[in-house]
């Protein structure tokens, strides 16, 4: 999309009052803004300071209880993985292969482990090969292998293994705790499967309110226990994996409203890294419920600031007001005298046509004067009698026909761009009409070796439109164009006019081949008295005047131009006019007619 098309999409069915009105809705809520502030920063800062102080305060007071529990539940976690590490290593090393091969005594040791609480859910021997030697447990495993699988390479390795959960030849999720021994030249295994609905109620047996959850991860992110909320156990979790790091890490996680499981909302995360195995404890909870002990307190002392501020506003917004009101009083006035500037811009043009059509019609007055005298001499000479001197005749009465049909033409064009001197509305033939600028400033153009281009779309449909205003917009840019040559042999101004797709209004370009305008001056050639011709010669209120009767008649002008190689003027002209300046001329029309009653 081109820079034009950009511009009349933004500028297209915009009326120039309610333009005027968001300015004015704008500076009010401006000055209200600043009037609120100078008047409320002593009080806010305040109550606002304090209220930051408390709540600095007691959120610190919540995150180190917090850490306080998390410190407190690892603690137990490592207890108990330590405690039955411990126990199998003792009796590992405390008895022979030969003795816990027999399915009695180990049976025995199997019991005496759980004699608090059921902590292990089977208990096996097995060799280097991976091979059951015995086994006391609820699964058919004496049969199974476990030479390939990863905790019996690493127990082989370390000597002692907590393994992550995983299914297994029994397909359910569970981890193991295995421990390695050297006995006559030969190494074997004494492997522990622990209860995962007992090691899951201990790691999850900390409730922190209504939102709050604690589970475990592997290095993997994957969930070694069942989260209360979102996610299952050996599922991926949702959140990423941060680095090992020692001690305990508080983290705030924002509001996701697009995750997979559904919106989550803000939570506190408190998480620790364990011994052994590398598990995250991740105790998490809803930030809302954490802090609605500080959030009731800050509700009652922002519940005074507003009140305050509240009463501050009203008296600014009463203030601001009147101030709006002289506003717009003042910018009524300066409409008035922009009209008028308007209006002695329109009787310059006038001017400058005027003073062109004298010369148009200088040269043919001329002509038919030495006609008419040489018609003179010739008939009181001698009668026509001669067919050369007859032929001479007939040339000179033609030509005496030519200059007078070309006096009448510039004196109608003449006579009917004066009319316009006064606003009205009415249906204008926008392709005429710039035939009949163009004849006017044809001669001016090829003073200066200027030729004009016309590409008129013959398609294009009559407008409602200002006739005097677009007249003289039209005379500005292209006078305009023509000045923008100077220095130049030769140039060309293009003009080229087309129906809008959506078809609700004429796009018009001035395409000239002049010096162009500098990228610095090209954002303020729409500003008044703003001019890059020389002292003297320009009053910088052409453009400016062209650009404010564009917003009257509800349309827009831009312009694209490039140093060296010229300037291209879009101007986009609705169908019809806003209702505003409908009303407007309307009533002054109306006014007029009044006037003339009387």
């Amino acid at each position: 999309m081109g820079a034009a098309e950009k511009i009349t999409a933004d500028f297209k069915g915009t009326d120039s009052a309610n333009r005027q009105q968001k300015r004015y809705a704008q500076l009010f809520r401006k000055f209200v803004l600043l009037t609120v502030l100078c008047s409320l920063v002593p009080l806010l800062l305040v109550g606002w300071g304090t209220d930051m102080y408390f709540t600095r305060f007691a959120k610190d007071r919540m995150l180190n209880h917090l850490r306080t529990e998390v410190e407190h539940h690892k603690k137990i976690i490592e207890l108990f993985l330590s405690e039955h590490s411990s126990k199998l290593q003792i009796i590992a090393h405390s008895h022979s292969k030969n003795y816990l091969t027999r399915i009695s005594y180990l049976n025995d040791i199997f019991e005496m482990i759980n004699r608090d609480y059921w902590a292990i859910t089977d208990l096996g021997v097995i060799d280097s090969d991976g091979r059951h030697l015995a086994y006391i447990g609820p699964y058919d495993l004496m049969s199974k292998n476990y030479a390939q699988t990863l905790w019996f390479r690493e127990v082989m390795q370390k000597g002692i293994y907590i393994s992550d959960m995983f299914m297994g030849f029994r397909r359910e999720p569970h981890f193991v705790i295995a421990v390695a021994r050297w006995e006559d030249n030969q190494k074997w295994i004494l492997r522990a499967t622990v209860n995962t609905d007992v090691f899951r109620s201990l790691v999850e047996n900390v409730r922190i309110g209504r939102t709050g959850e604690v589970y475990l991860l592997n290095r993997g992110g994957i969930f070694q226990t069942t989260p209360r909320f979102r996610g299952k156990i050996m599922e991926k979790s949702p959140d990423p994996i941060e680095p090992e790091a020692q001690g305990i890490q508080v983290r705030i996680r924002e509001a996701d409203r697009h995750s997979p499981q559904g919106p989550v909302p803000r939570q506190i995360a408190c998480q620790t890294w364990l011994a052994n195995p590398k598990w995250l404890l991740v105790v998490k909870q809803n930030y809302d419920e954490a802090f609605s002990e500080v959030n009731q307190a800050n509700f009652a002392t922002l519940i005074f600031l507003h009140l305050s501020a509240g009463i501050i506003l009203l008296v600014a917004v009463l203030i601001t007001r009147y101030m709006i009101s002289a506003i717009k009083k003042r910018d009524r006035e300066a409409d008035q005298l922009n009209k008028q500037l308007m209006q002695a811009g329109k009787l310059a043009a006038i001017g400058q046509l005027s003073a062109g059509v004298a010369h148009e019609i200088n040269n043919p007055l001329a002509i038919v004067l030495t006609e008419r005298q040489l018609l003179l001499d010739a008939a009181a000479r001698d009668p026509i009698q001669n067919n050369e001197f007859e032929n001479q005749f007939q040339d000179s009465m033609n030509q005496i026909d030519v200059q007078v049909q070309r006096c009448k033409r510039i004196t109608q064009n003449l006579l009917r761009f004066s009319r316009r001197t006064e606003s009205i509305l009415e249906t204008v033939d926008v392709n005429q009409f710039i035939r009949e600028v163009i004849e006017l400033m044809e001669r001016e153009a090829r003073a200066s070796g200027i030729k004009f281009f016309k590409e008129l779309d013959p398609a294009l449909s009559p407008i409602m439109s200002d006739p005097s205003q677009l007249q003289q917009v039209f005379l500005n840019i292209m006078t305009n164009a023509i000045d923008a040559h100077e220095g130049k042999p030769y140039g060309s101004i293009r003009i080229k006019t087309r129906r809008e797709e959506s078809d609700d209004g004429v796009t018009v370009t001035f395409t000239d081949t002049g010096s162009g305008i500098a990228p610095e001056s090209i954002e303020k050639i729409f500003d008044p008295f703003f001019t890059t011709k020389p002292v003297g010669k320009g009053t910088g209120l052409g453009l400016s005047i062209c650009y404010s009767i564009m917003q009257q008649l509800g349309g827009y002008i831009a312009v694209h131009s490039e140093v060296g190689r010229g300037s291209e003027f879009t101007l986009f002209i609705p169908n019809k006019p806003p209702r505003q300046l409908r009303e407007d001329i309307g009533h002054a029309n109306g006014e007029q007619l009044v006037a003339v009653s009387n």
